[in-house]
Parts: structure tokens; sequence; C-alpha cells
């Protein structure tokens, strides 16, 4: 929205705020003066990084695996604030496993930490975009999801393209009757957190891993999405497109 975009006027939700993308995203949308409803299952952990966003801000302890959860978490955010703006699906997890080591309860695990708590998000959230007619979804992917190339996240990729396709379909969706409800996919590589080490399995840890990008930068990079309103992949490094055009172009060609 360019000059028009006014921090200070905006609500903005993160789950998976503890730690991570979802704590930098906090940090960075407190220095820019928006407030924060911050959802994770830590609550010492979620205080700390209100309290370092140094920002007007609703704590809510709540697994957003958990419908009911998700519902409360948009009620705090009501009632604190009066309305909402921008909604972070970011809360999320990896797994290492190949793909013939997959468990029934390990599939079921990455559905519903990557896509349900998202789908739930959306779902609780959308009404009120609508009535509002304005209002922009945030769902924090992986690059993973556009170029698999990492056997041991089979389970995380497939769940996140499911988040990537809901995410789609109802950006399609809305675009006729509610242009003013954006969806965005935020599309991040290897990035320096705990990702890695908190990976069920357990794994290597990210931030060790070549090319790591800084959680800072990341998280300047979705808050500049969110201050353009942007629709649609929204990813980390000019590389990244050019990488995934060149996967796809090799999956037509093959």
């Amino acid at each position: 929205m360019g000059s028009s975009f006014d921090w200070k006027t905006q609500v903005v939700v993160i789950t998976g705020a503890s730690a991570g993308i979802g704590a930098a995203l906090a940090r960075e949308i407190g220095r820019r003066g928006g407030s924060l409803v911050l959802a994770a299952r830590r609550r010492a952990e979620l205080e700390e990084v209100a309290r370092s966003a140094g920002a007007p801000s609703a704590v809510v302890v709540a697994d957003v695996t958990r419908r009911e959860d998700v519902q409360a978490l948009a009620k705090t955010a009501l009632e604190r604030f009066g309305h909402v703006d921008v909604w972070v699906n970011n809360a999320g997890r990896g797994i290492s496993r190949s793909f013939m080591e997959l468990t029934d309860e390990d599939v079921d695990a990455m559905v519903r930490v990557n896509v349900k708590s998202a789908l739930y998000g959306m779902q609780t959230i959308l009404p009120h975009f609508k009535e509002r007619k304005r209002g922009h979804i945030v769902n924090v992917s992986t690059m993973l999801s556009r170029v698999p190339f990492v056997s041991i996240r089979s389970a995380y990729c497939a769940a996140k393209q499911a988040l990537n396709s809901l995410g789609e379909t109802l950006r399609v969706e809305l675009a006729k009757d509610y242009p003013d409800v954006r969806v965005a996919c935020v599309l991040p590589g290897v990035v320096s957190t705990d990702f890695g080490l908190n990976a069920l399995g357990g794994g290597p840890d990210s931030r060790a891993l070549p090319g790591a990008q800084p959680v800072e930068e990341v998280a300047a990079i979705i808050a500049d999405a969110i201050e353009a309103r942007r629709n649609g992949d929204v990813y980390m490094r000019p590389e990244a497109v050019q990488r995934v055009l060149d996967f796809y172009r090799g999956l037509a060609s093959a």
C-alpha cells in the first residue's frame, strides 16, 4: 500500500511466536510500530518475546493444532484490540525421516502442525476479514515445498505443499468478491534457528548449514511483504525464484 500503510494501526497475530522466525518477526513488527498478539505453547518464552518487541501486545498460550485454541486466540485478539489486520500462520515443525522410514504417526504429526494449524487459523479469522473487506493471511511455508531436494524432510515437504495449495485455493476464491483480503505464502530456505534441532527424529543444526540466512533478515522480508500487502509467493532471496523455475522446467521436459 506504499505510503498509506501505517504500522501504528496494524494488529498482527503470530503463531509459533516463542522462538525462531515468529519471535524475530514479532520484534521486527514491534520496531516498526505495530501491535502484536503472540501465540505458542510456552508462556515464559512468549512473554520474553513480547517484552523484547516493545509493542502493545497480548500473549496467548495455545496449541494451534487444536481448533478451540485457535478460536480462543482470535477471541483474545479481538477483545484486546478490537480488530485484526494480519494473521501469520508461522507454527510448524520438521521431521528427519526418509520416505521409506515414514510411519502413519509421522505423517499425521506433520499434517497436524503444518497444515491443520494454518487451516484453523485461516478459517477462524476469515469471517472477520470478510466483514471488514480487508485483511492479510500470511502462511509461512518453505522452499522445500517448491523444490523438495532434502530427502529426510519428505513428509515435511508434502505437508507444506498441502499448505501452499490451501492458501492458493483460498486466494483465488477471494479474488473476485474480496480483493483486499490477501493470502501470501512465505518460502524461506535454510534459516539460522533451532528448526533442525527441533525436528522429529532430531537432525542437523540449521545454523551450521551452508548459506543459512539470519533470522532477522527473514523477519524483515516478511514485514516488508506485510507492508506491501503481498499476494502469492514471497521468496527470501532472488536466486530462489530461478531455482524453482529451473526445477519445474526440468519436470516439464522429463
